[in-house]
């Protein structure tokens, strides 16, 4: 199993096959990214604004292909159209640096679509806004299936994506047939929380986790004692934090294991591993508020779990892909060889042998999706069959 490389370059090559794997259609990924193949030749960063004129260009067309569904009653048809267009939007405004012409505007319809996909789709999420010290968490909310109260799994973003990604994983859609509900969140320092409200890094998770878990004890379909926390690539730090400082977690796991992500940086400064997104030094010190790489290295210094793993006291579950680029999967043993007093832990390791073998499955997300889901399943209540 390997990674669908169409580009000269490791980042832009991510970007394409996380879109793949979130929905995006063959023939327009062709389309999409034929005419700046040149352009990915001068480098991650140098060509990103001939990749959002493609991407967003693309976007539009599907708007407009969406609108004449629209008009004559073809609602469906007219919600797939948005849903693939919030998709390309969001992965052309993802791979710009921040404050580059045209993100915000193109972040702004991204979220337009994916809301207006919802409604017209009658799909199952709901967007909520959960209250923090400072500003708020906006958030999706897949409910599970049946009838009364449910187990819930939070579940973060990384780095540099957002809820729009998260629920796009289809890890929501495997819990909610599982009998578990999901709450996509933008947590701070990413998704809306970062490009709309500034909020920045948090490394002390539970501080905005334990907001979640207030809101959603408020639920009425939601089962309060059997709430789980899962994070992807950076969350892979958040959630594990989150868990051994907040007490009313009833499970966890990692979608790829971030276990000492401040000496990534060290390493990324040494030009060791590579990078999740282009102008990726300024992303850093945006997403974390820094003013410069002092500030960000340390504002960064306690993203490092060690220390801190035999806080938890709940079944954990740790995955890695054997053959991450970004993070070592030494980290995965690093992290599962310190959960000392959780009762049941486990350590999945995703080979050649199925795939999800790069960072966060980005090759073959449907390993990595199924042993996640599953393993809430069995350890909040829900159901594998």
């Amino acid at each position: 199993m390997a990674l669908f490389e169409y580009f000269p370059n490791y980042i832009w090559n991510l970007s394409v096959a996380i879109a793949m794997e979130s929905g995006a259609q063959l023939g327009e990924i062709i389309d999409m990214c034929k005419p700046i193949r040149d352009a990915a030749d001068s480098g991650a960063d140098a060509g990103t604004p001939m990749f959002m004129k493609a991407w967003a260009a693309m976007g539009d067309k599907l708007l407009e292909l969406a609108a004449q569904d629209e008009a004559q009653g073809r609602l469906f048809s007219a919600s797939n159209k948005m849903e693939r267009a919030a998709l390309y939007l969001i992965t052309a405004e993802r791979m710009q640096g921040h404050g580059a012409p045209g993100r915000e505007a193109t972040y702004a319809k991204a979220r337009a679509a994916f809301d207006r996909s919802t409604v017209l789709g009658r799909i199952n999420r709901e967007r909520v806004e959960i209250p923090l010290a400072t500003g708020t968490m906006p958030a999706l909310l897949t409910r599970a299936q049946g009838e009364g109260r449910k187990p819930v799994v939070v579940f973060c973003n990384g780095l540099d994506s957002c809820k729009e990604l998260l629920y796009w994983t289809r890890l929501p859609q495997e819990l909610a047939r599982r009998g578990i509900s999901t709450l996509c969140v933008d947590q701070p320092g990413s998704g809306e929380a970062l490009r709309l409200q500034n909020l920045p890094v948090d490394p002390h998770s539970e501080s905005w986790a334990s907001k979640a878990v207030d809101w959603l004890e408020q639920q009425p379909d939601v089962d309060g004692r059997a709430i789980g926390l899962t994070g992807i690539s950076l969350g892979g730090h958040f959630a594990p934090r989150a868990v051994a400082y907040e007490p009313r977690f009833a499970s966890g796991a990692v979608w790829g294991a971030n276990h000492n992500w401040r000496e990534v940086q060290d390493k990324r400064m040494a030009r060791e591993g590579e990078n999740p997104v282009p102008h990726y030094w300024a992303h850093v010190h945006w997403a974390f508020g820094a003013k410069d790489q002092a500030d960000f290295l340390a504002k960064s210094e306690a993203m490092n779990l060690n220390g801190h793993m035999d806080r938890i006291k709940v079944p954990f579950l740790v995955t890695h892909g054997a053959q991450d680029r970004q993070i070592s999967v030494d980290y995965a043993d690093d992290l599962y060889d310190q959960l000392i007093n959780s009762p049941r832990r486990e350590k999945r390791i995703f080979t050649p042998r199925e795939g999800g073998v790069e960072h966060v499955g980005a090759d073959n997300m449907a390993y990595g999706r199924d042993c996640i889901a599953d393993w809430f399943a069995e350890t909040l209540g829900g159901e594998t069959a």
